[in-house]
């Protein structure tokens, strides 16, 4: 059975004895039961891994890291998804799928038909839930560097400064999905709508920023399902 992956949120070094985060330590004892002398692997999200043994032999539960291991999962490229934002559980479906898919950077977009609208410190608490899911899902696949999540931007904001072709994804898109990737190098962005659809403002943005339409199949994919099969459809096109 492979050894249970942990981030840490702190740099670590090979060779050294650390304190564990709470929750970290909480997590492994209570949760999964490990106990003194167990073997785990430490991240720190910088690249690579860390095997380590647990001590519980202190006050604070702490752990030996051995020497770095260079292990890598990412894609190939870098794909940014733009997310309308969804309610509830949805997004947090998709944050944790976007993670297991190879997802570089998350953009969540707060668009004009959004059900979940968030400000102040409800914006703030629910980006901390959604850097947390980030971090339980990267322990859970494998992946040692976080994908990154933007704080949550109208669309016109949210298009600003990407790189690569921009595929619009729209039940009505002039372009089938495949050939729009034949000229996809390294870097590609997906635009997905939320719940209520685009509105009439928002793609008339896309049209005067010449987004490139494009059209998934015949069928009307719900927002939470639309980038994650997109997202697999591309690894699998482009061979990453």
């Amino acid at each position: 059975m492979p050894a249970p992956r942990f981030f840490c949120p702190t740099p670590l070094q090979a060779h050294t004895t650390i304190e564990l985060p709470a929750a970290t330590a909480h997590h492994a004892l209570r949760a999964l039961r490990l106990a003194h002398g167990d073997a785990v692997i430490l991240f720190d999200g910088r690249g690579g891994q860390y095997p380590a043994t647990l001590s519980t032999s202190s006050t604070a539960p702490q752990a030996s890291t051995g020497a770095h291991e260079p292990i890598e999962c990412e894609l190939q490229g870098r794909i940014h998804l733009i997310q309308g934002i969804a309610s509830g559980d949805k997004m947090d479906w998709v944050v944790e799928k976007a993670v297991e898919l190879g997802v570089s950077d998350l953009h969540p977009i707060a668009a004009d038909r959004s059900v979940l609208r968030l400000t102040g410190t409800r914006l703030e608490k629910r980006l901390e839930h959604w850097c947390a899911i980030v971090q339980a899902a990267s322990e859970q696949c494998g992946r040692n560097r976080l994908m990154r999540v933007h704080a949550p931007v109208p669309l016109a904001h949210g298009l600003n400064g990407l790189s690569g072709p921009v595929l619009f994804c729209h039940p009505d898109g002039a372009q089938s999905f495949a050939s729009t990737l034949r000229g996809v190098k390294d870097e590609v962005n997906f635009v997905i709508g939320p719940e209520g659809g685009w509105s009439a403002e928002e793609l008339a943005q896309a049209r005067r920023q010449a987004l490139q339409a494009v059209q998934f199949g015949p069928r009307v994919l719900r927002t939470e399902t639309a980038g994650v099969a997109i997202v697999a459809a591309a690894t699998a096109l482009l061979g990453w």
